[in-house]
């Protein structure tokens, strides 16, 4: 999956805002204004930073070359994943709704209640 496809795929998500809070090179996506998915536009190989449940991080990287530990990120609770390795497109998606999904479960009770009503 390429950046623009990335891109139009988080977007579509409900609730999601795209911004560059730590420079000009790393776009984030947010749901109702908290983290799932970093995606560095000029890193070489090109990555995408997810949440994951730890034992499930844990199962990625094991079975998957191109699925890592976080790079400057919480190594328990967020994997990166390299887009030119073994993750074809569909895992991929499949790991950006579970960062979401993740993370939209663990919203207040108020945030989960203006995203729904979206």
């Amino acid at each position: 999956m390429h950046f623009e496809a990335i891109r139009e795929f988080c977007l579509k998500k409900a609730g999601t805002s795209e911004e560059f809070p730590f420079d000009e090179k790393t776009l984030v996506f947010k749901v109702m204004g908290k983290m799932f998915a970093l995606l560095p536009l000029q890193r070489s190989p090109p990555s995408i930073n997810l949440k994951c449940d730890p034992e499930y991080a844990l199962e990625l990287r094991e079975s998957h070359q191109g699925i890592i530990p976080g790079f400057h990120m919480n190594k328990k609770h967020w994997n990166t994943v390299l887009l030119e390795e073994d993750v074809d497109a569909r895992l991929l998606a499949n790991l950006i709704d579970h960062s979401y999904e993740l993370v939209v479960n663990k919203l207040p009770k108020k945030l989960k209640t203006e995203l729904n009503n979206l």
